[in-house]
């Protein structure tokens, strides 16, 4: 019997979200306690994590250092339907082009693997929870918006077998 392949997500991390998103991800988010900070998806999944070699990390490096880190402004929530509350970016241009210049590098590995449409940039502030309670946190996020941010960094995270807990494999510094 073989194991399952071990995920990886490349995501640019929004530390000055945490003290606003921090609670309720830790609370709503079952990501956040298996050790993924706040921060903007560019590409999950990403490639097996058996599969990442020297080349995979020349071709990250090579990508963000051809990136300009750029200032961006969380100043809205939504929803994904009912199930999914989230922080959005002002301008998501940024990030969209990011995501694709990703997908472009690496083009047999979809954004969430084709299952949207559209590439929504955003902040998973939680889903699957009682709603009267992520629209309680809706309202607090909410009073506490904009969060000014920087993108400074894409970030490889993977997956740990057996505990289902991640950690950063490594970062790659935008110019």
């Amino acid at each position: 019997m073989t194991e399952p392949e071990l995920e990886t997500a490349l995501i640019v991390e929004v530390p000055a979200a945490e003290p606003v998103v921090g609670q309720f991800r830790a609370q709503f988010d079952g990501n956040a306690p298996l050790g993924i900070p706040a921060h903007i998806t560019i590409l999950a999944p990403f490639m097996p994590a058996s599969r990442i070699d020297a080349g995979t990390l020349a071709d990250l490096e090579n990508l963000a250092s051809r990136t300009k880190a750029f200032d961006f402004l969380l100043d809205h929530t939504a929803w994904f339907g009912t199930s999914v509350l989230w922080v959005g970016p002002r301008d998501p241009r940024p990030v969209r082009e990011l995501t694709e210049r990703v997908f472009a590098t690496f083009p047999e590995f979809t954004p969430f693997q084709g299952q949207f449409d559209e590439v929504v940039p955003h902040l998973t502030v939680g889903y699957d929870h009682d709603l009267d309670e992520m629209l309680h946190a809706e309202q607090v996020i909410g009073a506490n918006l904009p969060i000014p941010a920087r993108a400074v960094a894409v970030t490889l995270m993977t997956e740990l077998a057996p505990s289902g807990q991640w950690s950063t494999f490594a970062t790659f510094s935008f110019r």
